[in-house]
């Protein structure tokens, strides 16, 4: 999974409110289910979503 699988999307504006972009790639990059899940709930970024994003990350 890369950047360009999330570019303009809620997901990474809502992590860019909150500067953990970065981050969030570190976590997805590694593999960091638990880690890519915490900075995205921080984000107030909704559950369903959330499991989607997880999903995505799981299928790669």
């Amino acid at each position: 999974m890369d950047e360009s699988d999330f570019e303009g999307t809620l997901v990474l504006e809502k992590l860019a409110e909150t500067n953990k972009v970065e981050d969030f790639f570190d976590a997805v990059d590694s593999d960091d289910f638990g880690r890519a899940k915490s900075l995205m709930k921080h984000a107030h970024i909704d559950a369903e979503t959330i499991e989607m994003v997880l999903k995505k990350m799981a299928d790669q």
